[in-house]
């Protein structure tokens, strides 16, 4: 899969003082799974080194300011800008990490600023504002929010989710295909959204007899939305819960009582999700349900990602 990511995160030298700041998790776990597209719209714009820009309110309208001279430089961020969106409008992105904080690729964190100086609050940077309104369902995060574990899980599972109905949609599928995407996915979708999910079930009914394509218009909108909300504990304990029911026929007293605790734990963050989702999944292996090996939900994204093993991946 392709991910587009701010250049300096790749360790590339091209902050405003001819410096990186190269992120591990993007450039030593997730180039294990992804390609990359570097962008820089303020590299393109203004070379490197350079003076540092700020967004600054002008009556009423925000304004690229260079931070040495003041000289107003919004034009050139923003013809670069659209240049660089025009490269990734010819990628087949799965995700865009920008980087935090900037005049250009902050997302809601870069600071604005009133013309006595004055912080004003955050706003989105130049560039992340039209990706934000040319890729509205693309998954899209920052690395500093990323270095919270709950945030990050949830890019993850969001990406390697958009990935995989990208990959779907590419094999010319029939509706009997569909009906097998949205089964493999109902836990996952579950522990985003429930109201959601249960409106993918209608959709993929069908009841309305549309044609094929307007119907996987309609899953495609509905599949990228639910999977950009964030799982909760409540959500994906419930989940484990319904997971669980799979085996009551199966499992001995003591058995059934290990695994509730196990979620019990989850859920009061006394251990991380790995562990319930783990014993689930070697008792579908034990017992040959199929339905639940073949869940995304247990597997969403490669397991060396570890990203489930942090108690503070749940929130």
């Amino acid at each position: 899969m392709t991910l587009a990511v701010s250049s300096c995160l790749l360790g590339e030298h091209i902050r405003f003082d001819g410096g990186h700041k190269r992120d591990r998790f993007i450039t030593d776990e997730l180039s294990q799974f992804a390609e990359f597209v570097p962008f820089c719209p303020e590299h393109l714009a203004f070379g490197t080194p350079r003076p540092s820009v700020r967004l600054v309110t002008v009556q009423g309208d925000i304004r690229v300011q260079s931070n040495k001279t003041g000289d107003d430089l919004t034009d050139s961020l923003i013809q670069t800008s659209r240049n660089e969106l025009f490269n990734l409008e010819s990628k087949p992105l799965c995700g865009i990490i920008f980087k935090s904080k900037s005049p250009s690729c902050g997302m809601k964190s870069a600071k604005l600023y009133l013309e006595n100086g004055y912080c004003e609050g955050k706003e989105d940077g130049v560039f992340m504002h039209l990706c934000r309104e040319r890729f509205p369902l693309l998954p899209m995060e920052e690395e500093g929010r990323l270095e919270d574990a709950w945030l990050r899980e949830n890019f993850v599972m969001q990406v390697f989710a958009y990935d995989a109905y990208e990959r779907f949609k590419s094999t010319n599928p029939t509706i009997s295909d569909l009906v097998r995407f949205h089964t493999i996915n109902k836990f996952m979708l579950q522990s985003k959204d429930e109201a959601l999910y249960r409106e993918l079930g209608n959709v993929v009914a069908n009841r309305e007899n549309h044609t094929l394509e307007t119907l996987l218009g309609i899953y495609e909108l509905g599949f990228k939305t639910a999977i950009a909300r964030k799982s909760s504990i409540k959500r994906t304990r419930n989940v484990l819960e319904h997971l669980a029911g799979f085996f009551k026929n199966e499992l001995s007293k003591s058995e059934k009582e290990t695994l509730h605790t196990q979620i019990d734990d989850y859920a009061s963050k006394i251990i991380p999700l790995i562990v319930p989702v783990s014993t689930i999944h070697l008792y579908a292996k034990k017992y040959n349900i199929e339905y639940l090996l073949d869940q995304t939900f247990l597997n969403p994204y490669p397991k060396t990602l570890s990203l489930r093993s942090h108690i503070d991946s749940g929130k």
